[in-house]
């Protein structure tokens, strides 16, 4: 079992004893490889072998694609525009969902709400599973360039985008709500938000792009399945609130039981990307959505029309003061919950996992610590990129109004998965140079002169510029001014297309008669240390978390369905029906 330790929370003294520090690290070293072995066949030795082949299919189209999406983002690069996209990928975080889909029901739409939980809700748990199941990587940077307000995104996979799956699937679902028999909105008010729809669609599917943080693979496969789970929603979805809805209790549990199988075959990653989180925690929100309806359905104060737990709301009656108020109440209370209800779990979960543990019953999960390994979580652990705390609210408004100070665009590996990218784009590069560098060695004993190597796709180290004949291996990936050319130049079909593993084994040395294998691996080691020196290190992550995430986002869920609408009702925010 691997346990990535981060150095901000290295030894937190404060918070665990000293001996389950020191078990956690030396379990780490007894597990993590050798610098300089790590990365050799790394995918092939942590996938299974039908995962592995089906990566394999599908890197090479990555790879290819990237100099045309280099170019893309060069052509459009502007201030305005790194701050318009910068932005609006805010409109398609699980933050901005969190917020926007309980004003929904509180509001009155509960069928919209539905049925927007639900294509999100799965377009998340569906996206983060393919995405920990091929282990695809983003696009290589250098020659992209990543421009983002949320530098946790980088650190999952890239394959399907989840932005995109999202942003279609809303736009399909409204656009049909719309035209749908049953909506009563005039037609001019119907093509504004149609128009809106498209906008909205086309800004976050583009802007993933032009931040330089998916490919058009990434884009066009989250978009098809963003149709297909609106599809499915608009077909079989009424069938699904009839069941809910006209069901016994076992209809609410077994959701609970499909939902927890899924989470239970979500697939292990090769690195510690952090989708699986995500899953959990719309798991959890649809646990409680379909919970809380089917309770409050059977309430005294739900409405049955148009669908049954529909919240009592009428703006003409309750005015916009008070449907403001009832949109801050709603908002206070959940952050209350999530800011009361996460410490305390986290806090007094772990003794239970211990004793859980002795049963010989844990978190299948490697890249998470088991309760007997550790004795506190550390204080202000940021373990949440989906609602942040009520804290960080303020900081948050302040980056969307002022988009250039709180962007960041970063050059070079930024994940596990950046690194093997890069390492294997290098080790390609060096294969080629190698090859060219035979060839033109050949020739020069033919004519009688020597000619020099000049192929780079990374500013090469100053160590290596005096000696022309070693191949440039690189370790802080400044961009050449012509790297896409560059890249371009190794992207053809027949130098990506093929089979080799990801990296590639080094090339022997019979294909380099002046160097030696040894020489070969101490400079693959130090360029495999230099680039993962870069790579933001994971924190470590407790078992306990994905209890606690599960618990969070379900009691989120049931607020916004039913808790808080009767607490409207209590406290006179309702209409008192």
């Amino acid at each position: 079992m691997e346990f990535p330790i981060d150095q901000k929370h290295r030894l937190p003294v404060q918070d665990a004893d000293e001996h389950d520090v020191a078990a956690i690290i030396e379990t780490v070293k007894a597990t993590k490889p050798d610098a300089g072995l790590r990365s050799l066949d790394h995918y092939k030795i942590k996938l299974p072998s039908w995962r592995y082949a089906a990566r394999q299919k599908l890197i090479p189209l990555i790879r290819w694609e990237t100099p045309y999406v280099a170019k893309l983002q060069n052509a459009m690069r502007s201030p305005v525009l790194d701050s318009y996209f910068s932005i609006t990928a805010n409109l398609g975080t699980h933050t901005f969902f969190m917020i926007f889909l309980p004003i929904l029901f509180w509001c009155g739409y509960t069928d919209l709400g539905r049925g927007l939980v639900h294509v999100l809700a799965s377009g998340v748990f569906f996206t983060s599973f393919v995405k920990d199941l091929l282990c695809l990587p983003r696009p290589l940077s250098p020659p992209l360039s990543r421009i983002s307000m949320s530098p946790s995104v980088s650190l999952e996979y890239g394959f399907p985008s989840t932005h995109s799956t999202n942003a279609v699937s809303i736009a399909v679902y409204a656009v049909v709500m719309l035209r749908s028999s049953s909506s009563d909105i005039n037609s001019t008010l119907k093509i504004t938000l149609e128009i809106i729809s498209y906008f909205y669609t086309t800004s976050i599917v583009l802007g993933r792009l032009y931040c330089g943080m998916h490919g058009f693979l990434d884009v066009l496969i989250g978009a098809a399945l963003g149709v297909l789970l609106s599809v499915i929603q608009c077909l079989y979805g009424g069938i699904l609130d009839d069941f809910i809805f006209q069901g016994s209790p076992m209809a609410p549990l077994l959701v609970l039981s499909i939902v927890l199988v899924l989470v239970r075959i979500h697939p292990e990653p090769a690195d510690d990307c952090p989708c699986f989180d995500d899953s959990i925690a719309f798991a959890g929100v649809i646990i409680g959505v379909e919970a809380g309806n089917w309770h409050y359905a059977r309430t005294a104060y739900a409405w049955d029309l148009p669908i049954p737990a529909t919240v009592p709301f009428d703006l003409a009656k309750v005015g916009w003061l008070q449907a403001v108020a009832r949109i801050l109440v709603g908002v206070i209370v959940i952050f209350a919950w999530r800011g009361a209800t996460k410490p305390a779990l986290l806090k007094y979960l772990p003794p239970l996992f211990r004793v859980v543990e002795t049963f010989g019953l844990t978190l299948p999960r490697k890249f998470f610590v088991q309760a007997s390994m550790y004795t506190k979580i550390p204080k202000n652990l940021k373990t949440d990129n989906v609602l942040p705390p009520i804290s960080e609210i303020p900081s948050l408004i302040t980056s969307l109004r002022h988009p250039r100070k709180n962007r960041s665009v970063s050059i070079g590996p930024q994940s596990e998965a950046d690194a093997y990218e890069a390492l294997a784009f290098h080790d390609r590069q060096r294969r080629e140079s190698n090859s060219s560098a035979s060839k033109k060695r050949q020739i020069a004993r033919d004519q009688g002169k020597s000619d020099s190597i000049d192929s780079a796709y990374f500013s090469p180290p100053t160590s290596y510029r005096s000696a022309p004949d070693k191949p440039r291996i690189v370790a802080l990936p400044t961009p050449a001014p012509s790297q896409v050319d560059l890249h371009k130049g190794l992207s053809l079909p027949d130098v990506f297309f093929d089979d080799t593993a990801t990296p590639a084994t080094l090339p022997s040395s019979a294909n380099i008669p002046d160097r030696r294998p040894s020489e070969d691996r101490r400079e693959y080691e130090k360029e495999e240390r230099e680039i993962f020196s870069m790579v933001e290190k994971p924190r470590v992550r407790y078992d306990v978390e994905v209890v606690t995430k599960l618990i969070v986002y379900t009691g989120i869920a049931w607020l916004a369905v039913e808790g808080n609408p009767l607490l409207f009702e209590y406290i006179g925010l309702g209409l008192g029906t």
